[in-house]
């Protein structure tokens, strides 16, 4: 390994002396949290959601609330975008008497998102509607709302979603934009530039489609420690019961070879192409997001280098790179998934840590 500040310069990105990000080559991230804030507040805040229907009018008041990070990376053209927002947005609703249309009542209430993120781009998040009173008239308003406010709630939420997968406030930095030299010379190398460049953009072209054929899809690999024996963590991984039990969601495992599974609620489903009691597990994975027809391919290899100690090999291949929606993040939610969702909660819930 070269030391710092040598290496052969051809391997080398340099910044350069005019600071301009040529094709987003260097990583470039922008904060987009304050941008989230006002792209939400004009897309939810003092909006009519029931007019007059059954003498009830509730509209939308202000964004009460915004927490969370927000933010877009940009490499070489590829967005990816990252955000886990929490939300509150208040409401109010007033209902109007049958015979002179004046005000009976008013109340106030609160619509809450308490988890937007990007690795549930594809779902809708959850919405929690309250009303500060609760009787009869603030339960009146409060299911009108459900009925009526909360689709177009979800909807303007996935309006976000959207632009946050275009790019948000980073839109124009991912896009190509060409470079145009200043014409040097006489008019003979003015006129011949366009052809040499049209010529080198066909190139590019079909160079920039080999690639990315090749690049749909990535591989994670992972090794992780447990304090435990070999069969028992084999037997956690292919038994649903203890799979509700460390996840906190429903799943259906088979235990037979050419048998089905879905775990977490239904969201990854597929099959067993190969089991070693204690030694190894190899499914075929199928995430719901992902485009149709794509299957990746888990292979779990269990050591036992000492007694009571498990090393785990994950090899996950043939993970796409992008989602059925364009979301570029799919590779980073499954390693995330493999270590948190699964392998750190079987610590804590078994009792596994080392």
């Amino acid at each position: 390994m070269a030391r710092l500040g040598e290496g052969d310069k051809r391997w080398i990105v340099e910044d350069r002396p005019d600071g301009t990000n040529v094709h987003n080559w260097h990583w470039a991230e922008t904060d987009c949290i304050e941008w989230s804030r006002s792209f939400l507040t004009n897309l939810l805040a003092d909006k009519i959601v029931i007019d007059g229907e059954g003498n009830i009018k509730i509209r939308t008041k202000k964004l009460e609330k915004l927490e969370g990070e927000a933010y877009v990376n940009i490499r070489k053209g590829k967005i990816i975008p990252g955000y886990e927002l929490n939300l509150v947005l208040s409401w109010e609703g007033e209902v109007k008497g049958d015979e002179d249309g004046t005000s009976v009542m008013k109340v106030e209430g609160n619509v809450e998102f308490p988890y937007i993120a990007d690795e549930n781009a594809d779902e809708d998040p959850e919405v929690k509607v309250t009303v500060k009173d609760e009787g009869p008239i603030g339960k009146r308003l409060k299911d009108a709302f459900v009925a009526k406010g909360k689709p177009f709630v979800l909807e303007q939420v996935k309006s976000y979603v959207n632009a946050m997968a275009k790019g948000g406030p980073a839109k124009e930095e991912g896009e190509v934009k060409k470079v145009v030299k200043k014409p040097s010379g006489t008019g003979n190398v003015a006129v011949a530039a366009p052809v040499t460049t049209a010529v080198v953009d066909e190139k590019a072209k079909v160079v920039e489609k080999k690639e990315k054929k090749k690049e749909g899809f990535k591989t994670i690999t992972m090794t992780e420690k447990f304090s435990c024996r070999a069969k028992d963590l084999f037997e956690i991984l292919m038994d649903e019961n203890r799979w509700k039990g460390f996840t906190q969601s429903n799943a259906r495992i088979s235990k037979e070879v050419g048998g089905e599974f879905t775990i977490f609620d239904g969201s990854v489903t597929g099959t067993n192409v190969e089991l070693q009691e204690g030694k190894l597990i190899v499914q075929k994975w199928r995430f719901g997001s992902w485009p149709d027809g794509l299957q990746s391919t888990v292979r779990i290899v269990f050591e036992e280098p000492q007694s009571g100690v498990t090393v785990v090999k994950l090899t996950h291949t043939d993970v796409p790179e992008e989602d059925r929606y364009g979301n570029a993040t799919v590779v980073e939610n499954t390693e995330r998934g493999w270590r948190d969702l699964i392998f750190h909660r079987i610590r804590a819930v078994f009792g596994f840590g080392i």
